[in-house]
């Protein structure tokens, strides 16, 4: 009769344990020194080798020709125990004797010497299954265990073993066996049993086992059913993972930034009964396959789940950075984690896959990652990043060129309005068709040096446009608030309040001013600003001195007055 290949390679050695010799080499020694505890406790993840070493064990301390702590497997007392017929070795499965009848009656048939073997040896598996009255009942004998007496406890979940339990037993915790191990031992049971297995093949079931050789033999006698070579393609095709294929696809869409055929993907998995989970489940394991090979490309390939072939692997990989995998991989596991509470799955992961296929739409800490990282690799290719377009502003009317106000120097809110439209200019007066010029403004009147002069002020104010900041000239055109006064080269300017002072007296303000007052007066200015009224002395204006420009705009006035004067009908104001 055929045996499954996991039972039929069964180590019967601590020898042949494969990626457990940290605990193999302790029980051999305690084995040929005599050394051995009335209790032991397996902990690990299934197919590791709990029950195995369990029995080797169990066969060691029995034997009757140990060598170097091994069992021969020849005597008496290790083929009885092998095939059952001794019944001091019993095996018990805690998780259907898990009553406290069932460990009552082991504890009273404990006390028995045994009849064929040298020590009666229990091996209880999956112990945690065990009720809280029946690890009490098993605590008792724990304690005062009779010499003949050895237990070997297994578990997967230690955490659910309490700690009176643990703290009474030797405990050793089995690892999961590296891939590269379980390739080497599929490896040998192929050649072994004449069955043709590539060396990409026995890669694919060793990552596909997730540490366990039992597991990776299974894959192995399912694979090898048909007779035929087993390669990558086979062992999908047989495993019933040409799912993944799919899921390969998928990635390639969210790799390619396309979300329409991601989400026709979704769809037709959808739709032929596919689970919207299972599917952001599979896309997260690949993700961080991906994430594994990009950030760890030596010593990750013994973490990697498995699943899919090395040139799939490579060709992903090439179409993410490190960065969108991060994003794509912590995006999945939180949609994944809240769809037990989603009204609508298939909504919830088609939004998900939207924003892995565009990382703008994703506003966590890894989308924003992602999106530096995408402009950094934008700009180290050459390639143009697009600028944001400059935000549109009302066209303000032209100003006389000048020094551009300090950005310190905001303007109020009270002060943030649209700019007036300009006023048409007036049509010149015409005198029998023929056209007059409108006489052109007096520029602000250079006062004389003797005494303070203030009647230029308002011309003086009204352009300042464009030469100050546009914040304080309602203060400088308001002359309840603000005066300006010449004298002796000086220019003082008397506010109303020092509120109004702390407004003006600012360096770029004072400046500008500086530099208006010696375009109108020449040479080099000095601007004061003080609080309070002027001084007597300097309210009354002194007399000013015309300038060449004033004389220039007088001759032409009298000029057009002498001309009016030759008519009746025509009145000059």
């Amino acid at each position: 009769m055929y045996q499954a290949l996991y039972r039929k390679w069964r180590p019967r050695t601590f020898e042949d344990v494969v990626g457990q010799s940290h605990i193999t080499e302790t029980l051999r020694q305690q084995v040929a020194g005599g050394r051995l505890s009335h209790a032991y406790l397996f902990t690990g993840t299934r197919g590791t080798g709990k029950t195995t070493c369990a029995k080797i064990l169990a066969r060691a301390v029995n034997c009757e020709n140990p060598q170097n702590g091994d069992p021969c497997n020849q005597c008496p007392a290790c083929l009885g125990i092998e095939n059952g017929s001794i019944l001091d070795v019993l095996e018990l499965d805690a998780a259907s004797n898990n009553g406290v009848d069932q460990v009552r009656a082991l504890r009273d048939e404990a006390v028995y010497t045994p009849a064929a073997v040298k020590k009666r040896v229990y091996i209880v598996d999956e112990v945690h299954m065990l009720s809280t009255p029946a690890f009490n009942a098993l605590l008792k004998i724990l304690e005062e265990p009779p010499p003949h007496l050895l237990f070997i406890l297994a578990t997967t979940e230690l955490h659910k073993v309490p700690a009176t339990i643990k703290s009474r037993c030797q405990q050793f915790s089995f690892k999961r066996i590296l891939p590269g191990q379980i390739a080497q031992r599929l490896e040998y049971v192929a050649g072994q049993e004449g069955i043709d297995l590539t060396a990409e093949g026995a890669a694919l079931l060793a990552r596909l086992a997730d540490g366990g050789l039992r597991d990776a033999l299974s894959l192995l006698d399912q694979c090898s059913g048909g007779g035929q070579r087993i390669d990558e393609q086979t062992i999908l095709d047989t495993l019933g993972l040409a799912g993944n294929l799919e899921t390969a696809k998928l990635m390639g869409h969210i790799a390619g930034r396309d979300a329409a055929a991601a989400l026709d993907t979704l769809g037709r998995l959808y739709g032929n009964g596919k689970d919207v989970g299972s599917v952001l489940g599979e896309l997260s394991s690949l993700a961080r396959d991906l994430l594994l090979r990009k950030t760890a490309p030596q010593g990750g390939t013994s973490l990697l789940a498995g699943g899919y072939d090395e040139a799939t692997m490579r060709q992903l990989g090439g179409q993410f950075s490190a960065a969108r995998l991060l994003q794509a991989l912590t995006l999945l596991q939180s949609t994944a984690a809240e769809l037990p509470r989603s009204c609508n799955r298939r909504t919830d992961a088609e939004l998900c896959l939207i924003r892995l296929c565009d990382e703008s739409l994703d506003g966590s800490a890894a989308g924003l990652s992602a999106r530096v990282a995408r402009l950094e690799e934008l700009l180290a290719g050459g390639a143009p990043v697009p600028a944001a377009p400059p935000p549109s502003t009302p066209t303000a009317p032209s100003v006389p060129a000048g020094p551009a106000p300090s950005p310190a120097e905001d303007p109020p809110p009270w002060d943030d309005r649209p700019p007036l439209p300009e006023e048409p200019p007036e049509e010149p007066e015409r005198v029998f068709d023929v056209p007059v010029e409108a006489p052109a403004p007096a520029p602000a009147p250079v006062p004389g040096s003797g005494g303070g002069d203030r009647s230029f002020w308002p011309a003086f104010a009204a352009g300042l446009k464009g030469k100050v900041s546009p914040s304080v000239l309602p203060y400088l055109h308001n002359p309840s608030k603000v005066t300006g006064v010449w004298k002796n080269g000086q220019l003082t300017l008397w506010t109303d309040s020092e509120f109004t002072r702390s407004m003006l007296n600012k360096p770029a303000i004072l400046e500008g001013l500086a530099r208006a007052a010696g375009d109108a007066f020449g040479g080099q200015p000095r601007v004061s600003i003080v609080a309070g009224r002027p001084p007597e002395e300097d309210l009354s204006p002194a007399p000013s001195q015309p300038s060449p420009q004033s004389k220039g705009s007088g001759d032409a006035l009298d000029q057009l007055l002498a001309f009016g004067e030759k008519f009746d009908n025509i009145i000059i104001q």
